[in-house]
C-alpha cells in the first residue's frame, strides 16, 4: 500500500486561529506569545527539541489547560467563550491512550458516539475498525489488546464524529510499521475531507511524508511558520531537496547562535 503524497490546502479562512499564545507556569514560561494558523486540508508538523513547548501548546490549544494570555479560535468559536462548541469539533491524541478498563473496543465506539451524538455510529464505528485493523477485536477489554491496538482503538474513538480539528502528540508511538503506513494514510485522508490537523512528533522524516506544513519551536518560542518548501529555503545552505531533519538540525542551531 502506498503512502498518498502530502495535502496541499485550498484557499479558505482558518479552522485554527492562535494569537498571542502564552502559558506561565509560576515565574516559568513555556510558551510565549506563540500565533499561528491552521487551514483546512493543511497538516503542520509541530516540531522542536524537549522542553520546546509543543505538548503544552496543544493541551492549550485543545482546551485541556488554558493558557494564561492569547486567544484560540476552533472553526471560529472561541475557545475559552466558546468552550462547548469549540470542543465538539477537535480530537485530541495523546502518545499514552487513555481508555476504560472495563469497556470493550465495541463500546468504547457506542459510548463516544453517544457523547457526540453520531448519527450511523454504529456504521462508522465498523468502517473505522476496519480501516484500522481492529475489528476482529471488537469484544475484547483494553487489558486484552497490545499497546498499538489500545492506539488504535483511541484514534477510532477520536475519528468517530468526523472532527474538523485534530491535535495529535506523538501518535505512533507502539504501532508497528504497517499500522504506522496505515495510520500516516489516515491522517491524509482526513484532511483531504477538509480536516486542519496539527501532528507533533520527533520522527522528522515521518513529518515529511504527510506534512503540507511545519511550526518550529524552542524554549516556548516560534522559530519559524510555513511550508516546507519555505523552511527549506529559509535553514538549507544545500539544495531544497534537504531533509526536514537537516532543516531542523540548522534552524534550532541558527537560534542557539
Amino acid at each position: 500500500m502506498e503512502i498518498l503524497p502530502p495535502v496541499l490546502a485550498p484557499t479558505s479562512l482558518a479552522a485554527i486561529e492562535v494569537e498571542g499564545l502564552t502559558k506561565l507556569y509560576d515565574s516559568f514560561t513555556a510558551v510565549s506569545e506563540l500565533s499561528f494558523a491552521v487551514r483546512p486540508g493543511e497538516v503542520m508538523g509541530l516540531v522542536g527539541p524537549n522542553g520546546a513547548g509543543k505538548t503544552t501548546t496543544l493541551r492549550c490549544i485543545s482546551g485541556i489547560i488554558p493558557p494564561t494570555r492569547g486567544s484560540v479560535k476552533i472553526c471560529g468559536n472561541d475557545l475559552a467563550k466558546n468552550p462547548v462548541e469549540a470542543k465538539q469539533q477537535i480530537a485530541f491524541f495523546s502518545d499514552e491512550p487513555r481508555l476504560f478498563d472495563y469497556l470493550t473496543v465495541q463500546q468504547h465506539l457506542e459510548f463516544t458516539a453517544r457523547i457526540y451524538q453520531v448519527a450511523n455510529a454504529h456504521e462508522i464505528g465498523q468502517q473505522l475498525l476496519e480501516e484500522l485493523e481492529i475489528a476482529d477485536k471488537a469484544d475484547k477489554l483494553p487489558g486484552e489488546l497490545s499497546r498499538g491496538m489500545k492506539q488504535k482503538l483511541a484514534i477510532a474513538c477520536g475519528f468517530l464524529h468526523s472532527p474538523k480539528v485534530i491535535f495529535l502528540d506523538e501518535p505512533l508511538t507502539g504501532l508497528d510499521p504497517i499500522g504506522i503506513r496505515r495510520m500516516k494514510n489516515s491522517i491524509l485522508k482526513r484532511a483531504r475531507d477538509g480536516a486542519a490537523i496539527i501532528l507533533s512528533s520527533h520522527l522528522l522524516h515521518l513529518l515529511e511524508e504527510v506534512c503540507s506544513h511545519v511550526l518550529i519551536l524552542k524554549t516556548g518560542q516560534k522559530i519559524f511558520d510555513g511550508t516546507l518548501n519555505e523552511v527549506r529555503q529559509k535553514f538549507s545552505q544545500q539544495s531544497a531537496d534537504a531533509s526536514l531533519e537537516e532543516v531542523f538540525l540548522r534552524a534550532t542551531e541558527e537560534t542557539k547562535a
